[in-house]
């Protein structure tokens, strides 16, 4: 056994690559060892902005002997597929072995196939995941043909501590093996040996001493552990914020943390203000006080050994960026705050939606009449405050703050309409009319906001499908798929009863379209049947609860989702379950007589030609079934109106256990089976039972 190094060196790798370019490697290779039945004990990814390597412990110095026996053709068969079973081995015929048989005498070939040692096999497996490298982005560089993220420097291999010779084909040039890494760009620019490595934390501390963190994890800790400190020192809190601080990792290779301040003045911002200005465009960290409230200071991670002189000079010149970046949003800040809001309207018309859907001031204007036409179905919603926030929700994007910081759409509207004096209703749907942006963002607070969110997302899905801009396969560049999850988690998570269609139409009308895309509506199902999926309910059962989209309630998202919580409540207790085999035994009797008969029976039976009393009982039972109207809203009402359903269990077991459906008398025959079509028919007005499986 003996330990295998892959390193690639190379420029920067993009932040965001890295730590699936370190699974990626890991994966590849291991898939490759295990295929080429060369054991090995585990794996260590690492990967920093220049470096990404992966060390395996204990691989198999070379593939065990393979002794294989294959049975051939009869001894006297045909010299085709003698020679035929020849050439599938590679043998000679003086290589075969006669043996007797129990089915007669048969040719074998006995093959003994000697492992390759691990050194010979493995620059070719290397070479084979560089060149296959899943990149998401790729480049080439100079006059070769290779692609990797960033021009490649070198590529370092080491089995056993020892290099192996090979080359990397960069097409038009090659790049050798070396088995010596590099230090840190300034702090220590000389060669590492990596020559007699003993362990993955012989690799780890021979690039510390070289004052690069190549494990990602202590990186990301030692970034954390001194923000942290930092801040504590200066009376604050770290703001820590998971994204910006997995960005800052993959962007230093020896994190040193320096505490800068933020001039008063700039205080009086708007706080999404500051954080746009200090974490998104500057990959700041911020502070805040202990309830939370940011504070005056902040944490810039800088890429140097801590010197205090030097620290003082980055620091400075990380302020100064900072003031200046900052005096542009107070800038903006005081210049947008000399117009009203209402103001900007006017000024939308002259901003482009897309091509075909009109101007920004077209969409508000469809904003408006689809909030009017959602308020009422939504509680609690004021209808003139959300028809108010409607017209103002994209006034913002033609202010200077907006202009600068993209991001603080809509964040900023809500401040300048609180700031005219506008009703709180309307600034905060203004302020999170956006939302949710993703599955981890927050719904809109209030029901107008909900209303001005849904009319928005509604707009966009209704007017990009109109004019043939539909996600296809992996592309969606509109956001489409995001804006129907979001329908789908406001409708759901507000608990929103609204038929869908509707407002559909009412939007498609907005949009001067002749009706919405047809295939608009199965995609908003689609989408809630991933989102069904997603939070645990079984693909049978939300099958089973979303029907074919035809039947009544298919366009009410809510209802849906409640169904298939509800069939999934009552398919779990013991009356679900019976009732279901009694139910695929139903419908398999119906399925069978109708193809025969080549007619679907009536849900209708006569007491009258009633023979037994386990008949009556089932009629009975049927008949006391409540109807699944439409104020049957909640999930615990659909739940009782399945639990009623669990009544028809006995009944059905009784009557198949008593009754012989294909009676001789023609009309007790149909008269079953109209019974058992009944059963069917009360079944699947709650839910498609054909759908569930197993």
């Amino acid at each position: 056994m003996a330990d295998l190094l892959i390193e690639i060196i190379c420029e920067e790798i993009p932040a965001r690559m890295q730590p699936r370019a370190m699974a990626d490697l890991q994966r590849m290779m291991l898939t490759r060892l295990d295929d080429a039945g060369l054991s090995h004990g585990s794996a260590h990814g690492f990967v920093a902005p220049r470096h990404l390597a992966l060390y395996v412990d204990d691989v198999a110095e070379r593939q065990p002997d393979i002794n294989e026996e294959r049975r051939g053709p009869r001894a006297d068969a045909p010299d085709k597929a003698i020679e035929g079973f020849l050439k599938s081995t590679g043998l000679t015929r003086g290589q075969l072995v006669e043996e007797d048989t129990p089915k007669g005498r048969f040719l074998f070939a006995r093959i003994e196939k000697k492992g390759v040692a691990a050194a010979t096999l493995l620059p070719a497996m290397v070479c084979g995941v560089l060149a296959e490298f899943p990149w998401p982005k790729s480049q080439r560089w100079g006059g070769t043909r290779f692609r990797w993220v960033r021009p490649l420097h070198r590529v370092n291999l080491l089995f056993g501590g020892a290099p192996l010779a090979g080359e990397l084909d960069l097409g038009g040039a090659s790049l050798a093996f070396t088995a010596a890494s590099r230090g840190h760009y300034f702090e220590s620019p000389q060669d590492i040996d990596l020559v007699g490595l003993t362990n993955a934390g012989d690799y780890v501390a021979r690039l510390r001493a070289g004052h690069v963190m190549v494990d990602r994890t202590e990186r990301r800790q030692a970034i954390l552990d001194g923000a942290t400190d930092l801040a504590a020192r200066a009376g604050s809190v770290l703001r820590a914020n998971e994204a910006l601080i997995d960005e800052i990792c993959g962007l230093v290779e020896w994190p040193t943390p320096l505490f800068g301040a933020i001039e008063d003045r700039f205080m009086a911002l708007p706080d999404e203000v500051l954080e746009a200005s200090i974490r998104t465009h500057q990959k700041y960290l911020t502070t805040g006080s202990a309830d939370g409230a940011l504070q005056p200071g902040f944490v810039v991670i800088s890429n140097r050994l801590a010197d205090p002189e030097r620290d003082a000079v980055i620091l400075a010149g990380n302020q100064r960026v900072l003031r200046a970046r900052l005096a542009d949003a107070e800038f903006f800040w005081q210049e947008d705050g000399q117009s009203r809001l209402e103001s900007q309207v006017p000024r939308l018309a002259d901003v482009t939606f897309y091509e075909g859907l009109g101007s920004v001031g077209d969409k508000v204007a469809r904003l408006e009449k689809l909030a009017g036409l959602m308020a009422p179905s939504v509680a609690g919603c004021d209808a003139e405050m959300a028809v108010g926030a409607a017209r103002l929700a994209k006034a913002d994007l033609v202010t200077g703050m907006v202009g600068e910081f993209p991001e603080l759409q809509g964040i900023m509207g809500g401040y300048y309409a609180r700031n005219d004096g506008e009703a709180d209703a309307v600034a905060d749907a203004i302020a999170a009319h956006y939302r949710p942006q993703g599955p981890s963002d927050a719904l809109p607070a209030s029901p107008e906001g909900c209303v001005v969110s849904l009319a928005d997302k509604i707009d966009s899905l209704v007017g990009f499908f109109g004019v043939g801009a539909k996600p296809t396969g992996s592309k969606d560049p509109f956001a489409l798929r995001r804006a129907a999850l979001g329908i789908i988690r406001i409708i759901l998570e507000a608990r929103i009863r609204m038929p869908l269609l509707p407002v559909l139409a009412g939007a498609a009308t907005a949009h001067g379209f002749a009706a919405a895309d047809p295939e608009l509506e199965p995609f908003i199902r689609e989408r809630l049947r991933v989102s069904l999926r997603d939070a645990g309910l079984a693909h049978d059962v939300v099958a089973a609860a979303l029907g074919d989209g035809t039947g009544p309630g298919h366009d009410d998202i809510l209802g849906l989702a409640d169904r298939a919580a509800a069939l999934s409540i009552f398919l779990a207790g013991d009356d679900g379950a019976g009732l279901v085999a009694g139910w695929r035994r139903a419908a398999s009797i119906l399925e069978a007589e109708e193809s025969k008969a080549k007619q679907v029976f009536s849900p209708t039976s006569d007491p009258h030609l009633f023979v037994e009393d386990v008949e009556t009982g089932l009629h009975a039972a049927l008949t006391a079934l409540p109807e699944p109207g439409t104020q049957m809203q909640t999930r615990d009402e659909l739940v009782a109106v399945m639990q009623s359903l669990g009544g028809l269990r006995q009944p059905i077991d009784r009557f198949f256990d008593s009754v012989v459906v294909n009676h001789d008398d023609a009309a007790i025959r149909l008269n079953r089976l109209g019974l058992l079509a009944m059963v069917r028919q009360a079944m699947q007005r709650v839910a498609d039972f054909s759908r569930l499986e197993g």
